[in-house]
């Protein structure tokens, strides 16, 4: 059946038994029946019409920066946005890009043509599409701030344009982690800026993820989302659980809010430490700790 597929797409965008490991930001993931590469938005329509008439089940992933892929892999087609589905266009303030464009790639073009409000994104790992979806944000900046307006495919194959209002943005969320929906393409509005001073702030920006973060190991980014009135590295390290691990996942020993691969990690180490991190927190701050990684595949 999915050798058909060799009908609609070129042999070179199609993989077989591909392992997830090498296409998220963990390193960690089993084989994906197919994984599938788009070079444009009319291929991730030919893919999901296949798939529809093939009776086919199929995801997308972006550049797999806060996805956590299990032990087993992904059954059905795995439809990666990123590699040719990245172009971009600058008109004035405005600029256009396809939701494959890595957010640290487009934040450096906003740079080079002096345009302010994306300095907030350097350094953040993922693809446009994927800070859309969880409306990404760092040092008072989000993608609520500068998103106006996205081009989105439903999974039947529908085209639907959204507004920012429509998007119903909030901490770490938009009407796009329902699902129902995958984004493909945005439009930003920015202002003008003084491109050295924009440059500085990025460079300042990376600078402090450097000295916070983990950045020496894989991981996928923030591992829970923020409680309110709650910072999350403060509790779980408050527990005493800053460089505890479990297999090959521990919390990382420089920012307990971060769960790192230390090299041999399986998904589920991840699981079953981020389960017993929110035991821990649940029995002794009563507050539920909720997941900002997305786990997908067969269990």
């Amino acid at each position: 059946m999915y050798s058909k597929l060799s009908e609609i797409l070129p042999a070179d965008q199609i993989r077989f038994d591909e392992q997830m490991k090498y296409h998220t930001s963990f390193q960690i993931g089993g084989p994906a029946d197919v994984l599938v590469l788009p070079r444009s938005i009319t291929d991730i329509c030919r893919t999901i019409t296949f798939c529809h008439e093939n009776n086919l089940s199929f995801i997308f992933l972006g550049q797999g920066s806060n996805v956590l892929v299990r032990d087993k892999g992904i059954r059905g087609i795995v439809i990666k946005l990123g590699n040719g589905l990245n172009r971009l266009s600058i008109a004035g303030q405005e600029i256009y890009a396809e939701a494959g464009i890595s957010l640290s790639t487009l934040a450096f073009e906003a740079a080079e043509h002096s345009l302010s409000g994306l300095e907030f994104a350097e350094g953040i790992p993922g693809s446009l599409g994927g800070a859309v979806v969880m409306n990404a944000g760092a040092y008072d900046g989000e993608m609520k701030d500068i998103i106006y307006e996205v081009l989105a495919i439903d999974t039947a194959g529908n085209y639907k344009t959204f507004t920012r209002e429509q998007m119903e943005f909030g901490y770490r969320s938009s009407i796009f982690q329902e699902e129902t929906y995958v984004v493909l393409a945005a439009r930003l509005h920015l202002n003008r800026g003084d491109k050295k001073e924009i440059l500085k702030t990025m460079r300042d920006f990376a600078r402090r993820r450097s000295e916070k973060q983990p950045l020496e190991h894989p991981s996928a980014g923030s591992t829970f989302r923020r409680p309110e009135g709650f910072f999350v590295g403060p509790i779980i390290e408050g527990l005493g659980l800053k460089g505890f691990a479990i297999g090959g996942a521990q919390v990382s020993s420089k920012h307990a809010g971060f769960i790192v691969n230390k090299g041999d990690a399986t998904a589920g180490d991840v699981i079953d430490l981020i389960a017993y991190i929110q035991k821990k927190v649940r029995e002794k701050h009563g507050v539920d700790l909720w997941p900002e990684i997305k786990i997908v595949g067969e269990e």
